[in-house]
């Protein structure tokens, strides 16, 4: 059987092997980071709580030092890509979308043909392990039409992991911080206090709330993954779902997305907001989110009314 733990082999292995090439420029900060990262990958399932908390604080450590710097490595020439571009213009993206397609129609022909009776995949992880495959089949192709140099994927890779640096691991980071609130309690205290202000019985305000503090604690963590778990054991299960009998479907779907609108409005999101900016060189490092700010407020508008038409109108 293929299991959620192939996909954690095959992240490590990427960055193991960008590691081994940062090592190999002499680029001792980068190689350390990505290789204690690989480590991560490839042992955190086997490895003590503490034994994996030493292994974040590592990675703080190095990040908070500067020790991780852009790189420059040699892949395919100038030439070369103006080259690619003039003779194949958009048909460049084809391998690209072998990933969704492999990742959509392969979970429909597993789960609804007979090879659901194989257990090929591990149960309820076969969309991701498809969407790795996908990966895999991607890069093949990719090497077989356009046959770059054979380390050009892993030094591109790396050029743009680079180029993003610490901020690429900030969603896995910030996800964990949201799973360490909810189990302090943080969800409870906020519970307890939303209680105490919103009426009895108003189901609306009650989504209002819960949609706005996605949105807040979003903007607060830089992080929609990072604000759910506070958010569902506050408002989200307790109230809508174990009070109102809402449909748990559309409020988590949805509420995550009215978390997304916070994700667009914060420059702790630096993965998705910051790091654009500088890659771009733009003198306004927060001028990606002043451009979504138009698309962020009335996008959490539509979120507020579809949670509540979708999980309470149109439900009961």
């Amino acid at each position: 059987m293929i299991t959620y733990e192939w996909l954690y082999w095959l992240a490590g292995a990427f960055f193991a092997g960008w590691a081994v090439l940062s090592l190999r420029d002499g680029r001792i900060g980068n190689s350390a980071f990505w290789g204690v990262l690989a480590a991560s990958f490839f042992l955190g399932s086997h490895l003590s709580d503490f034994a994996n908390g030493v292994l974040v604080l590592a990675l703080v450590a190095i990040a908070g030092t500067g020790a991780i710097k852009r790189s420059a490595p040699a892949t395919t020439t100038p030439e070369e890509r103006s080259d690619y571009s003039a003779r194949l213009g958009n048909r460049l993206f084809a391998p690209a979308l072998i990933v969704p397609v492999t990742a959509v129609a392969g979970t429909l022909l597993y789960n609804y043909t007979p090879l659901e009776q194989t257990g090929l995949f591990e149960a309820r992880r076969e969309t991701l392990i498809l969407f790795g495959i996908g990966v895999l089949l991607a890069l093949a192709a990719g090497m077989a039409w356009l046959r770059p140099p054979l380390l050009a994927p892993a030094e591109e890779g790396r050029r743009l992991i680079d180029s993003i640096g610490w901020a690429a691991i900030l969603p896995q980071m910030l996800a964990a911080l949201g799973a360490v609130f909810a189990l302090a309690g943080v969800g409870d205290i906020i519970g307890g206090l939303a209680g105490g202000v919103i009426p009895q019985g108003s189901i609306f305000l009650t989504v209002v709330v819960f949609a706005l503090g996605m949105a807040l604690f979003t903007i607060i963590m830089g992080n929609a993954f990072a604000a759910f778990p506070v958010m569902a054991a506050a408002i989200g299960i307790p109230l809508l779902v174990e009070t109102y009998g809402g449909n748990p479907a559309v409020i988590g779907a949805v509420g995550m997305l009215a978390g997304f609108c916070g994700t667009l409005l914060t420059p702790m999101a630096a993965n998705f907001n910051i790091v654009p900016a500088a890659l771009l060189e733009l003198k306004d490092q927060n001028a990606v989110i002043r451009q979504q700010i138009g698309t962020a407020i009335p996008l959490l508008l539509c979120n507020i009314v579809i949670i509540y038409v979708g999980a309470f109108l149109l439900w009961n």
